[in-house]
């Protein structure tokens, strides 16, 4: 699982990469791993007269000795159980199964959010009626910290009436534990004991708590209640709360030390919907799968089905191009982008340069003059000593000095402890290209500041060639009101989505760097098991950050908006997304430092205040949603494992397009010969009545400008929900393959601003 420091970039988690493949992911000594088998739930036989009977023998007819390990019953139908690849392969051929997928290892991937995203004045924005605390989230991550004020249920009526869930008892676990605020908490670790063995309890509880943090960082983010006087380590100091704190929270731990396993993850979200939660949030995922063969995917569509919103990060993997997960167009895909709070600590030289890097330290401070600098590929004996990895660095040479460590491999608070173990007196911790000036703060253990690339070079020159080169290291505090933000963070996973690039993911980025919640009593806010602090809150990084800051939305868009479908609030978060600064700057790109485009932010940014009321929604059904996989050319088998619906296929008679799914975004696929492609979209009105008139930015690429002309130009509606359509025709020349271009097409009215990213790729 993650550990901090590298983990706040490639944080924690979110969908980093497959860290095993399917196939890898939970194989054993005896050759067996753990397979899900998707049934057709109405081809059992009369034989039988419960499906959990059927399901049995299916397996016993390929092995004498394999169990179910789980029955699915409602989000999908089969179950999963630990099969050899020959006995996989002879359950698929058997009536009545529709696939067989090999089970897949899944990793995880504030006070001045709110404030940012103009939440600080929630009650007036949307005002909490009866129902605003009576939306359930859902959290699939590493399980809850129960007794953190962030869940105090003061002020909280009783438990919504179709509420199904419960608190399970388990290791520092009770009943008692859930409240009015944490009305739910499960714990799903038969799949990962499958793979792994007994959960080692001396490090963490076979229960729902969370012994780890994510959980209870993610579920408090999303609806944490408001907490006065939060801080880390004195850093970022005032009151937080989550994005929905009138919202209820049940959490369901799936993620152990040895990740997060996808028969877990499925029982999981299945039993999720049958409790009764409206917002799913899933800050993991792993690599890129068809959906019919991705769990996530295939729960979450059954949850849409049941009118669930499932938010999902986008993974920590940027930002390298095609680097997304969970691109499944009925989930949520968010990406990260930083906020304008900072944490610096400036680095000043002996030979008079000053450099300003990020740190969380709080502790006794360097000396006020300046102590001896050396780089540590010049104190080590071994051949990758810059990068200060356990036992690698002379104590003779670094004792009380401060030591130049290179970023990379090893966590980046675990470089800290290594430089204190062997007597320093404090780390300047180095970018190299592979994180280039994206600056994410840890809370070091000793005297510590983070620099980017540039000024870990000059640093290091200065180092390496001046035999009495001098440092010193002064932390700044909390700084707010820093410009430009938001920027993309780099770590955020970019487009194009691999598995159908139709369909232009992330769909946003929200707020995901050095973000302030709730925490673990566990462990200490470094995550490193020799790290003995604690605390009630801590600051870390991610789309793990960023995901759960959709779900808060999401609630409260259900709170204000019972009546909207997953797809219609998706959408009023989508078309009023922002992708430019006041200025009209487009938003910076912290990996390039040019305007990020829709491929690395989707719509944009967040702007919830909009979002309540967005005058139009692209909308979607379960039907649209079949017409797309009939049209991206799955098979009725493929097509049934997500649908769990034999009858649902596609029509000989009927013409598919993916260009038809009823997205808020455009993603637009040409030939290298250029040509013209066209795109249908339907809007309906939930707003007063008006005329909307659109405007296009063509989809530049460089000189060459896409052609972008809409039929009809203006829509009149004159009442809440109608619905029109239009037509988009985006004609462009010839272009060299893998060629983009960009642009926007916006539908205004006298009230309102409907925005659609436009990305073009020549193919």
């Amino acid at each position: 699982m993650w550990r901090h420091g590298e983990r706040c970039v490639i944080f924690a988690v979110a969908a980093v990469a497959l860290l095993a493949s399917a196939a890898a992911a939970a194989a054993g000594r005896d050759g067996r791993q753990t397979y899900i088998v998707h049934m057709s739930h109405s081809a059992m036989p009369n034989d039988f007269v419960e499906h959990g009977e059927w399901y049995a023998a299916s397996l016993q007819a390929v092995s004498e000795s394999a169990t179910v390990l789980y029955t699915y019953d409602t989000l999908v139908h089969g179950y999963s159980a630990r099969l050899t690849r020959a006995e996989a392969e002879a359950l698929e051929s058997q009536p009545g199964v529709l696939i067989v997928n090999p089970e897949v290892r899944y990793e995880l991937h504030t006070t001045r959010t709110p404030e940012f995203l103009g939440l600080d004045g929630t009650d007036a924005l949307l005002p909490q009626s009866s129902t605003g605390s009576d939306v359930i989230i859902g959290v699939l991550d590493t399980g809850v910290w129960p007794e953190r004020p962030s869940y105090d249920d003061a002020g909280f009526g009783p438990v919504p009436a179709g509420w199904k869930g419960e608190c399970e008892k388990g290791s520092d676990f009770n009943a008692s534990s859930c409240n009015k605020k944490l009305i739910g908490a499960r714990f799903f670790l038969t799949g990962y004991e499958a793979a792994k063995g007994p959960v080692d309890t001396s490090k963490e509880s076979r229960s729902p708590r969370d012994n780890d943090g994510h959980g209870t960082h993610t579920s408090s983010t999303a609806a944490g209640g408001a907490v006065q006087g939060a801080d880390l380590l004195g850093y970022a100091a005032g009151t937080a709360k989550g994005m929905a704190p009138r919202a209820r929270v049940a959490t369901y731990k799936v993620c152990w030390v040895g990740g997060c396993f996808s028969s877990d993850i499925l029982k999981a979200m299945e039993v999720a919907v049958t409790d009764g939660v409206d917002v799913l949030s899933l800050s993991l995922g792993g690599g890129t799968s068809d959906y019919y063969r991705d769990s996530i995917a295939v729960g979450a569509f059954s949850a849409m089905e049941k009118g669930i919103f499932v938010s999902c990060s986008a993974g920590n993997a940027g930002p390298g191009a095609a680097t997304l997960s969970n691109g499944a167009p009925w989930i949520t895909t968010v990406g990260a982008g930083t906020i304008d709070r900072d944490f610096p600590a400036h680095v000043t030289l002996g030979n008079g340069k000053n450099y300003t890097g990020v740190s969380l330290y709080s502790g006794k401070p360097l000396p006020a003059t300046p102590v001896p600098l050396i780089y540590a590929g010049n104190a080590s004996n071994s051949s990758m000593g810059q990068l200060c990895m356990s036992g690698s660095l002379i104590p003779e040479k670094v004792a009380g000095k401060i030591v130049l460590c290179d970023r990379g491999t090893n966590a980046r608070v675990q470089k800290g402890f290594v430089v204190k173990d062997a007597g320093a007196a404090g780390m300047i911790l180095a970018n190299t290209a592979a994180n280039g000036e994206e600056l994410v703060a840890d809370a070091h253990i000793l005297p510590g500041s983070g620099v980017g690339e540039k000024a870990g070079n000059a640093i290091r020159d200065y180092a390496v060639s001046d035999p009495k080169a001098t440092a010193t290291i002064v932390f700044a505090g909390t700084k707010v009101g820093i410009q430009p933000s938001p920027v993309v963070a780099a770590f955020s996973s970019r487009g194009p989505n691999t598995v159908t690039a139709s369909v232009l993911k992330p769909d946003i980025i929200a707020p995901g760097v050095n973000i302030l919640a709730a925490w673990s009593g566990s462990v200490g806010p470094s995550g490193i098991p020799g790290d003995s602090r604690r605390v009630g809150f801590n600051i870390i990084s991610g789309t793990s950050m960023s995901c759960p800051h959709v779900s808060g939305l999401a609630a409260l868009l259900r709170a204000a908006h019972p009546e909207w479908s997953p797809a219609a609030i998706r959408s009023a978060l989508m078309t009023t997304a922002y992708n430019e600064y006041p200025n009209g700057d487009g938003i910076l790109d912290v990996a390039t430092g040019r305007p990020a485009t829709p491929l690395d932010v989707g719509a944009g940014h967040v702007d919830p205040g909009k979002a309540v009321d967005p005058g139009l929604v692209y909308d979607l059904t379960t039907a649209d949603y079949v017409d797309f996989l009939c049209a991206i050319n799955y098979g009725p088998m493929q097509i049934a494992t997500l649908t769990k619906k034999s009858s649902d296929g596609c029509s000989a008679n009927r013409t598919y397009a993916e260009s038809a799914l009823n997205y808020p975004s455009f993603a637009v696929a040409f030939p290298a010969a250029g040509g013209t492609v066209k795109h249908t979209r339907t809007v309906t009105n939930v707003g007063q009545p008006g005329t909307y008139k659109v405007t296009t930015a063509s989809a530049a690429a460089g000189s060459t400008a896409v052609k972008v002309s809409v039929e009809p130009s203006t829509l009149s509606f004159s009442k809440a929900g109608e619905k029109l359509s239009y037509t988009v025709s985006f004609t462009a020349p010839a272009m060299a393959s893998g060629t983009n271009g960009f642009g926007r097409l916006v539908w205004s009215s006298d009230h309102h601003v409907v925005a659609s990213p436009i990305a073009a790729t020549w193919n």
